[in-house]
C-alpha cells in the first residue's frame, strides 16, 4: 500500500493532468458537432477494424465445422449426379387397367459417406488407409473409397467406428479400367515402386492411346462407380509376352497429402447379387 502512496505523489501531475486533459476532452466532443461527427467516425472505424479482427479469428476456429459441412454436401451431390443413378430399361409398365403409362425413373444406385482418414501409409508393398467411419455409420467391407480428384481404394476391413482400406497402393490390388475416350479395357495395378505411379496392362495393340489419356473405372463394376478418374497416361510401352500394351499412368489422388475421402455403397448391390446366384442354380 505505501509503493502505491508513493507512486501516486510521485505522479500526481501527470495523473491530475490525465484527468482534466480526459474532462475537456469529453466537455468538446459532447458540445461540439463538429467534434462530435469526426469522433464518431474515428470511433466507428477503430471498432470496424477490431471487430473485422475479431470475425476473422472466429471464422478460423470455425473453419473444421465448415470443412465438415461441405464435404456432407459434396456427398449428397455426387450421390445424385447421373452416374450414382440408373436409368431402368423400359419406357412402359403394364397396370390393373391395360394401360401403357410412361415410367421413366431414375433410382440411386451409388450413395457416398464423407470420411476423414486418420493414418494412411504409401512407402510399403502392401499399403492400407484407415477411416474414421465404420459399421455403425454405414460402412461395411468392399465398398468402394474415392477422393475428390479421382479412386482411392476398397474398404476391406470394418469394426464399429473404424475401417481400413486397402489403397491402390498395394500389390494384391487390381481395378479393371478404361480409357476415358470409351476403349482400352484393362486392369490397374501397383508395382510396389512409384507411390506416383500405377501400371494398366492387357490394353489391347488395337486401341489407340497417347500420353495425356484419362484412366477411369469400368462401367461394368458393382463396386466402384463408373468414369471415376484413376490417373492420366504418362508412358506407354508394349508387354512382349502378350502383345498388349502396358501404359504406365499418374494417379489421379496424391496419396501423399489424403485427408478426406468418401465411401460409396452400391444400393443395388443386393439385387445384383441374388440374380447371379440365381442364375449360378439354374
Amino acid at each position: 500500500m505505501r509503493n502505491v502512496f508513493l507512486f501516486l505523489k510521485r505522479y500526481s501531475v501527470f495523473i491530475s493532468f490525465l484527468f482534466l486533459q480526459g474532462v475537456s476532452l469529453s466537455m468538446l466532443f459532447s458540445y461540439n458537432r463538429f467534434h462530435q461527427t469526426v469522433y464518431g467516425m474515428f470511433s466507428s472505424e477503430i471498432s470496424g477494424k477490431i471487430n473485422q479482427r475479431v470475425n476473422s479469428v472466429e471464422e478460423f476456429f470455425s473453419l473444421s465445422k465448415q470443412n465438415e459441412m461441405l464435404r456432407n454436401q459434396n456427398a449428397l451431390l455426387m450421390s445424385s449426379i447421373p452416374s450414382g443413378s440408373v436409368l431402368p430399361d423400359s419406357s412402359f409398365k403394364l397396370v390393373r387397367d391395360s394401360l401403357l403409362t410412361d415410367s421413366l425413373k431414375t433410382r440411386l444406385q451409388f450413395q457416398y459417406f464423407p470420411a476423414k482418414v486418420i493414418s494412411n501409409s504409401v512407402f510399403l508393398q502392401q499399403n492400407y488407409i484407415m477411416l474414421h467411419r465404420g459399421s455403425n455409420q454405414g460402412i461395411q467391407p468392399n465398398m468402394a473409397v474415392v477422393g475428390l480428384t479421382g479412386l482411392v481404394g476398397t474398404v476391406v476391413s470394418v469394426s464399429s467406428n473404424m475401417s481400413m482400406v486397402m489403397s491402390l497402393l498395394h500389390r494384391q490390388s487390381k481395378v479393371i479400367a478404361v480409357l476415358k475416350k470409351g476403349s482400352g479395357l484393362g486392369e490397374v495395378t501397383w508395382d510396389g515402386k512409384d507411390p506416383g505411379h500405377l501400371q494398366l496392362s492387357k490394353v489391347p495393340k488395337t486401341v489407340t492411346v497417347k500420353v495425356g489419356d484419362t484412366v477411369v473405372t469400368s462401367p461394368y463394376s458393382d463396386k466402384f462407380p463408373p468414369g471415376v478418374a484413376i490417373g492420366y497416361v504418362d508412358n506407354v510401352s508394349q508387354d512382349q509376352e502378350t502383345n498388349t500394351y502396358l501404359l504406365s499412368v499418374k494417379t489421379a489422388i496424391d496419396f501423399n497429402s489424403i485427408q478426406h475421402v468418401f465411401v460409396v455403397k452400391n444400393l443395388l448391390l443386393e439385387e445384383m447379387e441374388q440374380l447371379k446366384h440365381k442364375s449360378i442354380k439354374e
